[in-house]
């Protein structure tokens, strides 16, 4: 009997034109690091007295089916991630390289139907209906470079062969951390000894009556965009910026030396006022916990462009 094993695991993702039916084609392979992905239904305790001490079988309860999937910074595949994220790109480039502009404030996401495959049982599970719902990522010195897409899906199918066809296969070229940069309006950020950035879209779960158990979908509310920057203190210029409630652009940018890149600029940041504390004899460092909002100028929270050799998203 063959046991499953993770280095034999699949994934393949494909954009849906209608919520919850996966696409007969045009699936893509995903490198990703681990998932969550799955659908649950837990168990209800009988509350029903009368039959002794021994208590009554339980009874089911709803189906959830959502999860994370950890994949790496690419220059391709995470194309797939920023659409789920933000919607569909505004492409430029008669010829590769291509640059992709996501943007933040669409009112509507698109759905992916996402298959995990553990062949060797076999085992392939089709989630369909899947709507991002946050995406995360994290800037160091060191380390491999890994984003959280938490998602939110319809339903799960299981089967014992794939729905995905033949999936198309990326070539995989890994943003790291030593490719990545911080900029603060155009200059440089110095001292900055980690950053974590969170972008949320806040799904609003349609959780309706219906016989097969499925949600009707996921909406998207309030977006909000978060994180945290760590840095050597230096000097007095974001705890000055954090006092006058001033906002700043930031920029997080990652270059290969092939010229594949991702930039992330987020038009508005607000910088909390930090407590400095003395906390040895090392170098005294400060948190801020920024938070963005809508630029009125540019007339949207952030941007993201990721530049590559694939034609479309």
């Amino acid at each position: 009997m063959a046991r499953a094993q993770g280095a034999r695991a699949l994934m393949a993702l494909a954009f849906e034109t209608t919520y919850g039916t996966p696409p007969a084609s045009g699936f893509t392979r995903m490198p990703f690091a681990s998932s969550s992905l799955g659908a649950e239904q837990p168990l209800l305790n009988s509350e029903l007295l009368g039959y002794g001490r021994d208590p009554l079988a339980p009874i089911k309860d709803a189906v959830t089916a959502d999860g994370d999937v950890v994949v790496p910074l690419d220059a391709e595949a995470f194309g797939f991630w920023l659409k789920a994220a933000f919607g569909a790109p505004t492409t430029t480039g008669a010829e590769a390289p291509y640059s992709h502009e996501f943007q933040s404030g669409s009112w509507t996401l698109p759905s992916m139907s996402i298959e995990t495959g553990m062949p060797e049982v076999p085992r392939y599970a089709m989630y369909s209906g899947c709507v991002l719902d946050q995406i995360t990522w994290q800037m160091q010195r060191s380390g491999l470079l890994t984003a959280t897409a938490r998602l939110v899906a319809q339903g799960e199918t299981v089967g014992t062969t794939t729905s995905a066809g033949t999936p198309a296969a990326l070539e995989l070229k890994r943003f790291g951390h030593f490719n990545g940069s911080i900029t603060r309006d155009g200059t440089a950020l110095g001292n900055v000894v980690s950053a974590e950035i969170t972008y949320a879209n806040n799904l609003d779960r349609i959780e309706t009556i219906r016989s097969d158990d499925r949600i009707d979908g996921a909406d998207p509310s309030i977006a909000a965009l978060t994180g945290r920057i760590e840095v050597r203190f230096a000097d007095q210029t974001l705890v000055t910026q954090a006092i006058n409630g001033e906002a700043c652009e930031m920029e997080f940018a990652y270059v290969l030396p092939s010229g594949e890149s991702f930039t992330f600029t987020v038009h508005a940041v607000y910088l909390p006022r930090p407590r400095i504390e003395i906390s040895g004899p090392q170098g005294v460092q400060a948190t801020f916990d920024w938070q963005a909002a809508r630029d009125s100028v540019v007339g949207r929270m952030c941007t993201a462009t990721l530049v590559n050799d694939v034609e479309t998203y």
